[in-house]
This record gives C-alpha cells, structure tokens and sequence, in this order.
C-alpha cells in the first residue's frame, strides 16, 4: 500500500545519523527519499565496514533511500541540483551552519527554484549564538546540554563517560526533524507555502530534558536552588568532576524525591538484572507486595521525603529490597511482579533482541534484500500506520546504485547524464 507520504519527494543531503534517521522516517512513511552523497559516500559507509563501501551502521540508517551521486562543490553539480530541485518537495540537510550557503544549496536559494519547499537544517548548536559555529556531534551535545552530567557515570579516572548504548541527541533530532517535515507538508497541503525549519543537537538535548532544565520558582526554592548552590561550592572550590555529581546528587534527589529510586531503577537478581519501574502510587503498593515489604516508611502518606533524616530512611528500605532481590531468578522475579500487574522487566542484551519473542510477534523487524549483500533483518518503521502502511522495503543503496534512475525521472537523457558525468559533476 501507499504510504501517507506517497508522491512526497526528498532531496536528503546528510552524514552520520541525525539528518539520516529523519529520511529513515521520513521513507517509512512513503516518502521517496533520494540521498544526495558526495563522490566519497556518507562517512558511516567505511564505518567498521564488512564490504567496499558498506557497513551495517550505514544500512540500518538508510534503507528506504535511493542513492544519487553529486559533487556539490562542483559548479556543474550546483547546476543540476537548481535543475532538478523543482520537483523535490522536501530538503534535509545537516551541518554547521554556513555549510549550505557555501554549497549554494542554502534556503534562500533553493527556494528561488521552488518557492513552496519545506527546507529542513539541523546543526550543533543553532545558527546563532557564541556557540553556532563550532562542530557539533552527539558526544558533544550530551555533554553541553548536561545529558551526560545528568547519567552521572565516570570512568575508573573519574572523566566523564557518555550514554553510549545509543545516541540521544542525533536519534531525537532525527525524529523531530521528520516531525516537523510532516507538521510543515501538512501547513503546504493548507496554504500552499513552503518554510525554513530547524533544530539543533543542543535544541533536542534540552527537550528531553524538560523536567529538569526548567524552572518553576515554587520548586526551585524548596529545592533547585540549594543543588545549584551545593554545585556552584564545589566547582568554586575547584573540585572534581566526581564531586560535582556527588553535589548534585541522584535524579531522584534533584528532583527532590529520593524515595523514587526504591521503585523506578535497577536490581542485581540471581541471574542477571530486573528494572522496576513505578510510576504512581499503586505500582510501588504493587511492588512492595511482591518483593514482601511491608513496613516501608515511604509507603506513608506522611513521609517527607525533604526530611533530615529521609535519605537514611531510604537507604536502610533499599539494603533490604537489594538482599530480597538476589534470592530469585529473572523469571521468577517477572512471574511475581506480574501476577501484581507491576512494570518491570529483565535488563535485555541489545544484540538478542531480533529474536525476542515480543519483537517478533509485533513484526517490529523487517526483510529487505540489498543489492550487493543480499537478505537482511533490519529494525522497521518508529511508527505502524493502520490506514496507510508504507510498502517500503528498499535495502540501503549501494553509493550512486540510483544515479541514473533518478536522473532519468527528472526528465534528463542519457547524452545529458553522460556529459555531466564527464564533467565530474555526478559519478
């Protein structure tokens, strides 16, 4: 079936993961997404590669797509793009800013060509600002944003350590791109003007961190106030990163709930690890009669949790539910919490997941045949359409495999192609 973005065409210009993941999306919803790579390729092509050109980093990024081949530093290659970007109806482009203005593919003048395109940019930081022209990468905006800070983990040196099981900020720009595509078509459909979006590393750093970056002044003077103030001591003291977090504390006692953390984290169980993870009231009753415990301060509805002696309180509960927790294995932990009707779970490895049996019966994997490597399993669309499914199962594209194809859908020849391959403009 056709996909809700059926007849939508991109011209994706993108590197690494967060302008990808948004053509990804943008594709699993019907979009023909041709990605536009200089002569070299996107980068994550040699990325711990298995074959010429080809690593599992880059197919998982960017099936769906068709590969074009143009040197966008080539005056002829500026040339074709103008030609041909009157029929894209969607540009996705990541880099620091400038970047596209130099390439002469900037808003400004591809709009001159198509005056209702929806021109999507996403940088490091912003285009304004002290901070707009330095380089920007996921690593670099955890840190900036205080995501890293916020997960609190440090090597044996104590340096701070990244979230490394994934990429938060690349993956969520990526999303809100594809997001923000889809709002602005939908504004297009209305209106017929197309516009300029944008959003940075650091813009979707702060997003998912809402609940902590801002301010609510009520809050702020129970309790903000003093962690920023035990913070400012300890770096004004010239303390350590360590101690730092230390000041700070737990996400749990920065937001000024420490009891939180009895029910909403992690357990060391006979077998492997569980996560519990209660969220009101009636899930941590529910935990609490699965583990046993049954003289639990914080189950009080008195309990104050800014209390001197509130953080002892907790310790003492947490010693105990730990020691409860290593006497049973993951199953019969998951049978117990379950039978309360409780969220928890075992702590999965990654690299098993494919085969999990949940995965499998949600259909969450999909098959696609590439056509150099032949069949693969890849991890399918964020989102399942119920009315308009898309019937993308494209593989990720071999480097130019859909130069002429695409070419030739543009309304160009085989004597045009050819003398703009001689120029070096396409490959």
């Amino acid at each position: 079936m056709a996909g809700t973005l059926d007849g939508i065409k991109v011209f994706e210009v993108t590197q690494i993961l967060a302008g990808p993941f948004c053509g990804l999306n943008l594709a699993d919803l019907g979009a023909d997404v041709i990605k536009v790579e200089p002569p070299s390729g996107d980068g994550t092509r040699v990325s711990a590669a298995f074959a010429p050109g080809e690593s599992k980093f880059f197919h998982a990024l960017n099936r769906g797509k068709r590969s074009l081949v143009i040197d966008l530093a080539h005056d002829r290659g500026r040339e074709l793009v103008y030609r041909i970007i009157p029929s894209f109806d969607v540009f996705v482009i990541n880099s620091r800013p400038g970047v596209p203005e130099r390439l002469g593919v900037d808003y400004e003048t591809l709009r001159q060509h198509r005056p209702d395109l929806v021109y999507f940019e996403n940088s490091g930081f912003g285009r304004s600002g002290p901070s707009a022209q330095r380089s920007g990468s996921d690593i670099v905006a955890q840190a900036y944003s205080g995501l890293m800070a916020g997960d609190a983990k440090t090597d044996e040196f104590g340096a701070p350590q990244p979230i490394s099981a994934t990429a938060p900020a690349d993956f969520t720009a990526g999303m809100a791109g594809a997001m923000g595509i889809c709002a602005a078509l939908f504004h297009r459909e209305r209106t017929g003007e197309g516009q300029y979006l944008e959003s940075s590393l650091l813009q979707v750093g702060l997003a998912v961190q809402n609940y902590v970056v801002s301010r609510v002044p009520v809050y702020e003077a129970m309790v903000g106030d003093q962690v920023r103030q035990r913070i400012e001591d300890v770096q004004e003291a010239g303390g350590s990163y360590d101690e730092i977090l230390n000041a700070r504390g737990d996400m749990f006692s920065a937001l000024g709930y420490s009891a939180g953390r009895l029910y909403y984290g992690g357990y060391v169980v006979q077998d492997g690890g569980i996560v519990l993870g209660a969220l009101t009231p009636a899930n941590r009753d529910q935990m609490r009669r699965a583990i046993g415990i049954d003289d639990d301060p914080t189950a009080d509805e008195n309990f104050d949790a800014f209390a001197p002696d509130a953080n002892a309180r907790v310790d003492e509960v947490y010693e105990r539910i730990r020691a409860i927790m290593r006497t049973r294995t993951m199953d019969e932990w998951i049978e117990r919490f379950d039978a309360e009707g409780a969220p928890v779970s075992k702590v999965n490895i990654p690299d098993m997941m494919a085969e999990d049996p949940q995965v499998q019966a949600m259909g969450y994997m999909m098959e696609v045949e590439h056509a150099t490597t032949g069949p693969e399993l890849m991890v399918g669309p964020a989102v399942t359409m119920g009315g308009t499914p898309s019937d993308n199962v494209l593989a990720s594209p071999p480097l130019g495999h859909h130069t002429d194809e695409v070419l030739h859908e543009l309304g160009l020849n085989d004597t045009e192609i050819a003398d703009y391959r001689a120029s070096g403009a396409v490959v």
